[in-house]
């Protein structure tokens, strides 16, 4: 095969049995106005040329590939690394926001909201607001603000409400309760800019097709720099964006095999992890059917991570999909396998992980997996330092 296989959500937005649109009535009419509208701009020319234009001129894309020679040594392998923290902002959450922005701005909605758990989603859509002129309103848990207070202060900066969230595990499923709640309240206006590829349809399917960016990049690169397909392409998976974004270049294709990385956190045979997919059930959370933490009586059960941005007990559907039908493969790190790979990619290769990407790395470093990789580095650790120095002086 020598393109990826193009998957797409049937009519009713699920990929074999995940997916759907479980939403309350009051949301219906907005979501299925943004079907219409996404169906509409995702093949519309003007539109396309208007993204690539500010995906290139505005946050910098194409990003490098780059061969991470010392690494490499250490594991054994040759790893390619796709450089999605160099775009603007810090990470690969800018892809999704330009095209959002411009969306709700052909739907005439004035109004942004958005949820976050690291920050760089929330950084990503006060950005995007900002650029277009938009009113934007961030919800982050209160555990994610002491935690990313760098994050808080960027998008105060520039322009956004942050709304604290005191409510449940005071993570990202709680930031995501109260966008949702406020999108019900305000939909006349509003447009729900959703970070990753969850929700009710069609968010998994728009941020997917908002992310392919990445894999589709990766894969011309690496057939220029490398000759030939990767064996292995690794990423980290919380909801999913990044993973899914460069999955998408090779799904389906023979002799690569697609990893992702889930937060194992204390481990998975403790309740203190947040690896849905590795060891959930299925369920639905936030509109749709997936793999998700929930206890015998289905309720939700809180994830943990070491990591704000893979604090979240589901994953998208279509990562349960490529699971169930054995197109990709889910795996897990801890939080101190995670805190080792930060330091040893910072050291060996001179960047700086975001912890989220760090998931990845310290898979490859576990695992040593032989041929040329592909490591998905979906953002810049900036924001992580101070969480890795208290860590560390412990």
């Amino acid at each position: 095969m020598s393109e990826p296989l193009d998957i797409q959500p049937d009519a009713h937005g699920r990929y074999g049995e995940y997916g759907g649109r479980y939403a309350p009535e009051v949301l219906m009419p907005a979501l299925l106005e943004l079907e219409r509208a996404w169906r509409e701009l995702r093949v519309d020319a003007d539109f396309l040329a208007e993204l690539d234009a500010y995906r290139r001129d505005y946050a910098g894309r194409p990003t490098p590939l780059y061969r991470a020679d010392w690494l490499s040594e250490r594991v054994g392998a040759t790893v390619w690394v796709k450089r999605e923290d160099l775009m603007h902002t810090g990470s690969h959450k800018i892809n999704n926001v330009l095209g959002q922005c411009l969306l709700a701005r052909r739907l005439g909605k004035k109004r942004i909201i958005s949820e976050t758990g690291a920050g760089q989603h929330g950084v990503a859509t006060a950005t995007g607001a900002a650029l277009f002129g938009l009113e934007c309103v961030v919800y982050m848990g209160a555990i994610d603000m002491q935690r990313q207070a760098l994050n808080v202060f960027r998008m105060e900066m520039l322009g956004a409400k942050v709304v604290g969230v005191d409510s449940g595990s005071r993570t990202l499923k709680d930031a995501i309760n109260e966008a949702f709640r406020d999108w019900v309240a305000n939909v006349e206006t509003t447009h729900y800019v959703i970070g990753s590829v969850v929700g009710p349809h069609p968010f998994p399917w728009m941020v997917k097709e908002l992310q392919r960016v990445v894999g589709d990049e990766a894969r011309a690169q690496i057939l220029e720099k490398a000759g030939k397909l990767p064996d292995v392409v690794v990423a980290c998976v919380g909801g999913g964006s990044n993973a899914i974004g460069i999955f998408s270049g090779f799904v389906g294709l023979d002799g690569v095999r697609l990893v992702g990385v889930e937060p194992g956190g204390l481990g998975v045979e403790t309740k203190e992890h947040g690896a849905s997919l590795s060891a959930g059930t299925d369920g639905v959370l936030h509109g749709a059917r997936t793999r998700i933490l929930q206890d015998p009586d289905g309720l939700i059960r809180p994830a943990h991570s070491v990591s704000a941005g893979l604090d979240y007990p589901g994953s998208g559907p279509e990562h349960a999909y490529l699971q169930a039908s054995g197109l990709a493969e889910y795996t897990s790190v801890t939080d101190d396998e995670a805190l080792a790979a930060f330091h040893a990619f910072a050291e060996l290769e001179g960047i700086v992980p975001a912890l989220e990407a760090a998931h990845a790395i310290a898979w490859l470093l576990r695992e040593r997996p032989s041929g040329d990789v592909l490591l998905m580095l979906s953002g810049r650790g900036d924001k992580d330092v101070e969480t890795v120095k208290a860590l560390s002086s412990r």
